[in-house]
């Protein structure tokens, strides 16, 4: 129970990953998402009871952490880019790319709430607790959101690395990889349990902490 307040860091980055999808594909030609209202900061629209509530809170009250977690896909037609292979990669990038932002942004906001309750130094019972819980939540989104990033990179359908290779995939081969769909969830868990897999999917991500790490380090003592 102590870990939820990761909940909330986790439900906004996978919202903010899907409409950075909607809005890619929106500025390429396809007005898809938002004709279907998927453009909103709007939870509710998004959320997958499988990937965005379940998937999380049996990671968390199992293991202590959240390992996987998704929001619905943003519809998107890819019949209405002017050049498929390359507007497709796009589309799929930005979504990663938007976790890294989101990460930045949950940097900013830790080194901030830190500064700010080291200065205050308040007595306040109440006050203490929303710091409390606003700094474990910036400071569990940093290394969550790039776990995100590196996770949906990964070259397996359904996830966003798989649409990427698909793109530099002759036709048919492409058709066929994709066909994949939803099965490669299991494809994905399997190799995350595979040691030199998942030690290669840890050291990625430890690599992308490094300079959140000194910006933290640097601004805080």
């Amino acid at each position: 129970m102590e870990q939820l307040y990761i909940l909330p860091i986790l439900l906004f980055s996978v919202v903010i990953h899907e409409i950075s999808h909607g809005y890619m594909a929106l500025r390429l030609g396809d007005p898809t998402a938002r004709d279907m209202g998927r453009l909103t900061l709007n939870p509710i629209p998004h959320i997958d009871l499988v990937g965005s509530i379940m998937v999380p809170l049996f990671s968390l009250f199992v293991a202590g952490q959240v390992f996987i977690a998704w929001a619905k896909p943003v519809p998107v037609n890819p019949m209405n880019f002017s050049n498929y292979r390359r507007d497709e990669v796009l589309v799929s990038v930005v979504g990663p790319a938007s976790n890294i932002v989101v990460a930045f942004l949950c940097t900013i906001s830790y080194i901030i709430l830190v500064s700010l309750f080291t200065v205050l130094n308040t007595n306040s019972n109440v006050l203490y607790q929303i710091f409390d819980f606003l700094i474990k939540m910036f400071g569990g989104g940093i290394m969550l959101n790039i776990i995100l990033a590196v996770f949906n990179m990964i070259p397996i359908p359904p996830l966003d690395g798989s649409h990427v290779l698909a793109s530099i995939l002759p036709d048919e081969t492409a058709d066929r990889f994709k066909s994949i769909g939803f099965f490669g969830v299991f494809i994905i868990l399997i190799l995350l349990r595979w040691p030199p897999f998942n030690n290669l999917f840890i050291s990625i991500v430890q690599y992308i902490m490094v300079p959140f790490k000194m910006l933290i380090q640097i601004f805080v003592a």
